[in-house]
C-alpha cells in the first residue's frame, strides 16, 4: 500500500479547490450532490466538518480521481479508503490476464497499457517493435510512452506529422493535467513542448477534411504506415493500480497499413 502525504490545508479548501477546478458554483454542485447549499458553504469554510460520507460523495460528484480521494478523506480526519495493489500480487491475477488477453487478442496491430503519468506498463509485440526502433537506449530504460513518442532520440524523426500529433497528444495531456491537478503531468506538459518540433496548441490542418488525428509513422523500409488509436479504462476499478491503467490500441487507417502490420 502506497503512503499518502497528509495535507497541511483543511478537506473544505480541497473541495473548494476542486470545486472552482471544475467550474461549478456551490449551488451547481449542491443540487447535484443534493446537498445544501449553506451546508456545503460551511464545510468549505470549516465551520462544519464533512462526515466520511459526505466526502466521497462529493468527491463522486466533482470526478476527483481515486488517489485524490484518500488525500480528502485525510485532510477530514479520517482513514484512506482505497488501496494500492502491486501488478505483480497473487490478487492482481485476474487483471494481468485481461491485460494479457487484450495485448495478444489485438496483434498484428499495435497496443499499449500505461498508467496515469504514461509511464509504460506493458505493450504487445508489434508495440514494442515500434517502440523500440532505432529509439536510444536511454529513453526505454524506463519507459515513458509520450517522452519516447516525442523525443528527438525518440519516434519523432519518423513521425511524418510530428506538428499535428504532437499537438493532440500535449492537449490530451494538458487536459488529464488539468482535471487531475497532478503537478508531475504538468511537468512532463511542459518538457515535451520544449521539443523541437512538438506544437503546443493546434497543428494546422482541416478538421472537417479528417474523421479523425492519425499518427503517420514511417518505416525504416521507407513505408509510411497510418494509425488512429482508442484509449480503454477499467470503468469499475477501486485499487489504485488498476484506476490508473489506460490502455490504448492502435487501428490501421488505410488498406496499405493493415497489409503491412499484417505482413
Amino acid at each position: 500500500m502506497s503512503t499518502i502525504a497528509v495535507p497541511n490545508i483543511g478537506v473544505g479548501d480541497l473541495l473548494r479547490t476542486w470545486r472552482q477546478r471544475r467550474r461549478l458554483s456551490q449551488l451547481d454542485l449542491a443540487s447535484e450532490a443534493e446537498v445544501s447549499t449553506r451546508h456545503l458553504s460551511f464545510v468549505e469554510t470549516g465551520r462544519s466538518t464533512p462526515s466520511r460520507e459526505l466526502v466521497l460523495h462529493l468527491a463522486e460528484h466533482l470526478d476527483v480521481p481515486l488517489r485524490e480521494r484518500d488525500t480528502l478523506l485525510l485532510a477530514a480526519g479520517y482513514a484512506p479508503v482505497h488501496r494500492r495493489t502491486p501488478l505483480d500480487d497473487e490478487a492482481m491475477g485476474p487483471v494481468r490476464n485481461a491485460l494479457d488477453t487484450i495485448l495478444r487478442g489485438h496483434e498484428p496491430y499495435p497496443a499499449v497499457i500505461v498508467d496515469h503519468r504514461w509511464d509504460l506498463v506493458s505493450a504487445n509485440g508489434p508495440a514494442l517493435a515500434v517502440l523500440t526502433d532505432g529509439v536510444a537506449p536511454a529513453l526505454l530504460e524506463a519507459p515513458n510512452a509520450l517522452r519516447v513518442t516525442l523525443h528527438p532520440d525518440g519516434l519523432a524523426p519518423r513521425i511524418a506529422n510530428l506538428a499535428e500529433w504532437s499537438a493532440h497528444l500535449l492537449g490530451r495531456l494538458h487536459r488529464e493535467a488539468t482535471l487531475s491537478a497532478d503537478p508531475e503531468l504538468a511537468a512532463l506538459h511542459e518538457e515535451l513542448a520544449g521539443y523541437p518540433g512538438v506544437e503546443r496548441g493546434g497543428a494546422p490542418h482541416d478538421p472537417a477534411a479528417q474523421l479523425f488525428v492519425p499518427l503517420r509513422l514511417r518505416t525504416p523500409a521507407g513505408a509510411e504506415l497510418r494509425l488512429f488509436s482508442t484509449i480503454a479504462t477499467f470503468g469499475t476499478a477501486l485499487d489504485l493500480t488498476i484506476a490508473d491503467l489506460a490502455i490504448e490500441v492502435f487501428f490501421p487507417a488505410d488498406a496499405a497499413t493493415e497489409a503491412a502490420l499484417r505482413g
